[in-house]
């Protein structure tokens, strides 16, 4: 049976303004072809098992022809795969859908377009520049800016053009800006029109140039302003300053790496996006049950001995997840902790708990294992039992300095913690044009497996790449696990909280746009 293609457009770059059709293509392609994507983001909402494949340039390869996209496109269909052609902004404004949604027509094979929310309106809009005003422009054009000057003159009518809508809108122009002023004064528009070029607009990188036709190709050379930037020419650019609103955002022009497993990470991702950041998602780590019946029976028999318990020492809010999903394999009852107290060492440990209905005792004031002891130090009796569910790889120190104090501990491994993490060309990219602003540690194993990724990515040293990103960990284990890596931390909140970091972060953003 033939598959189907959906030619989709994925939006200007903030992953965020794909639309929700396009979002839904992508988590049901078997089959996902891309190029320069708006997002990387956009990636990880395949399904398990999807294939990726990328038609850009790559070190060992030219950027494939179109011609062959398009052949490629109509092969996967025939497999009887669900097909995605995935196109930064909209598919059919200077995306050439056209050519591949023929050759699917004269294959025979069904597609969709699925429209994009278009650079020409979006970007602008980014930079705080509406394209149309009841008091400056009810009209607009979109013009390809991106052909040589003969055959800019061939396509477009100049005379026609320039003064045709109170707003012109020129994509892939930059490299003739020049040209593009001259044209314009030439055939009517004032020499001093303003306006203003936006450059990787809707994502961390955006930068914007304003100026006037007669002044704006000097202004770009002298900035070496370089592509892909959005022309936008009109009185509409004077609102620029009063309606500039993402420049004014605690995170704005920041890319943050996030290397949480991706089943923790939403709060860390949509606290950047919130504050004008742009995460980027890198899982690192992975939970895990534990394998092995070896594993399973000493995790049931620590789970069935609840009511033997004085005190459950909770280190982590996955520590708790898997304990319940422990439990719930088991046909135990949580109420078999009825004489126990339950310890956990952080407010989000604690909210994991709350929302199952245990209240811990009160927080330690470091949230670590050492906080722990500092906290209950006085009530930890010799005897006592303690229960210690909690990951493969945590650190000894608490089990050890509970044996030292005479109690009786039951550590047991309810979950595992692996490397995962597909190689991801666009970070290697990113990290080696220098366009990652800071990366996240909120555990040690997040430390040591990106590392270990971005080695398994072919980058042999990766520590001279990192080393003007700004490195953020959440606690002074994870600091000082970053530094025998051969890293250099500059970011630790007071509290080890995922809330606190983000303050941090914002901090860092703050100080740096005062210089």
């Amino acid at each position: 049976m033939t598959g189907k293609v959906y030619l989709v457009g994925a939006g200007p770059g903030d992953a965020k303004l794909i639309t929700v059709k396009g979002m839904e293509c992508i988590q049901k392609a078997d089959v996902l072809v891309y190029d320069r994507l708006a997002s990387p983001r956009l990636l990880q909402w395949m399904k398990s098992g999807g294939e990726k494949i990328y038609v850009g340039k790559l070190p060992d390869r030219h950027t494939m022809k179109q011609e062959e996209i398009n052949q490629l496109l109509v092969d996967l269909a025939l497999q009887g795969k669900t097909v995605v052609r995935l196109k930064g902004g909209d598919p059919t404004i200077f995306g050439r859908v056209g050519e591949e949604a023929e050759l699917l027509r004269r294959n025979g094979i069904y597609y969709e377009i699925v429209p994009g929310i278009t650079s020409a309106i979006s970007v602008p809009a980014y930079a705080g520049i509406p394209v149309t005003h009841r008091d400056y422009a009810s009209s607009l054009s979109i013009i390809t800016g991106h052909e040589s000057p003969d055959k800019l003159d061939q396509s477009i009518h100049w005379d026609k053009v320039t003064n045709a809508t109170g707003t012109l809108i020129f994509l892939m122009g930059v490299a003739k800006i020049g040209y593009i002023s001259d044209q314009l004064i030439k055939h009517g528009r004032p020499a001093s029109t303003p306006v203003a070029l936006v450059r990787w607009g809707t994502r961390a990188d955006q930068q914007t140039l304003t100026g006037t036709l007669e002044d704006i190709a000097a202004q770009v050379a002298a900035a070496d302003f370089q592509p892909p930037a959005v022309i936008v020419v009109g009185d509409v650019v004077l609102q620029r300053e009063q309606l500039k609103w993402v420049e004014a955002m605690p995170l704005f022009g920041k890319r943050i790496v996030v290397t949480r497993a991706r089943s923790q990470d939403s709060g860390l991702v949509s606290a950047i996006e919130e504050l004008g950041g742009e995460p980027y998602e890198f899982p690192v780590i992975e939970t895990r049950l534990p394998e092995g019946e070896v594993k399973k029976a000493r995790i049931a028999e620590a789970l069935g001995a609840l009511e033997s318990y004085d005190w459950v020492f909770f280190t982590s809010a996955n520590g708790v997840e898997y304990f319940y999903r422990h439990l719930a394999e088991l046909g135990a009852d949580v109420r078999g902790l009825h004489r126990a107290r339950i310890a956990a060492v952080g407010p989000a440990t604690a909210e994991a708990l709350a929302q199952r209905g245990l209240v811990a005792e009160a927080l330690p004031p470091q949230f670590q294992a050492e906080g722990l002891l500092e906290a209950f130090g006085p009530r930890l009796l010799p005897g006592q039992n303690v229960l210690l569910p909690r990951g493969d790889l945590a650190r000894a120190w608490l089990p050890d300095k509970l044996r030292e104090l005479g109690l009786q501990v039951t550590e047991v491994d309810t979950y595992e913690t692996v490397v995962t993490g597909e190689d991801d060309i666009e970070l290697k990219k990113l990290l080696e044009e220098g366009r990652i602003h800071a990366v996240t540690f909120t555990s040690s194993s997040t430390v040591r497996n990106f590392l270990q990724i971005l080695g398994r990515m072919g980058i042999a040293d990766p520590l001279p790449l990192l080393a003007n990103v700004k490195i953020a960990c959440i606690g002074p284990v994870t600091q000082q696990t970053a530094i025998e890596a051969g890293l250099t931390p500059g970011l630790m909140p007071e509290e080890a909280t995922i809330d606190a970091l983000v303050q941090e972060l914002c901090r860092w953003n703050a100080s740096e746009q005062q210089v």
